[in-house]
């Protein structure tokens, strides 16, 4: 069965110089990474959420207590703590979250997922999950094992490269 990529690779072929099989793997993957991205668009529209804020809420919903300084937020989102009060203005109109002052040093702000936030980042983790799974669902447990383990292998060349210090093999 003929997919895009193999269609990219005729049009192409004998015109550039390039390893076909290496194109056809960092198109796919470039492909499924837009597959996976228009997913996440239509969760985004789904819940009714931009992706800024998922994110601010999914790294909330990751910690035990779902609670993080303004800061520790920034910090983890690469935004400057005038970019981060922004959006936690907006998010705490929503009710999505809420800041705290803190007990032992009234200094202290704590923001903390509401009950609403939460369940509307559950709800985008399961349209996203149904998205990705419905990509990943045309592998067998066992294929699945093998990609993933290839593409880590992939991935930490890559990461490796990036940071000087990947060699060859």
């Amino acid at each position: 069965m003929e997919d895009s990529v193999d269609r990219h690779l005729a049009r192409w072929r004998g015109k550039a110089p390039y390893d076909e099989t290496v194109e056809a793997v960092v198109t796919r993957i470039q492909n499924l990474t837009k597959h996976v991205a228009n997913g996440k668009r239509r969760m985004h529209d789904e819940v009714g959420l931009a992706d800024y804020e998922f994110q601010t809420l999914h790294r909330l919903a990751a910690r035990d207590d779902h609670r993080a300084t303004p800061g520790e937020l920034a910090a983890e989102l690469m935004l400057s703590g005038a970019g981060m009060t922004g959006r936690l203005d907006a998010l705490e109109r929503a009710g999505l979250v809420r800041r705290i002052r803190g007990t032992a040093d009234r200094r202290r702000v704590d923001v903390e997922l509401t009950d609403e936030g939460h369940a509307k980042w559950m709800a985008g983790m399961r349209f996203q999950d149904e998205v990705e799974r419905g990509i990943v669902g045309a592998l067998d447990p066992a294929e699945r094992e093998q990609v993933n383990a290839l593409l880590k292998k992939m991935l930490l060349r890559a990461e490796g490269l990036s940071a000087g210090t990947g060699a060859a093999g």
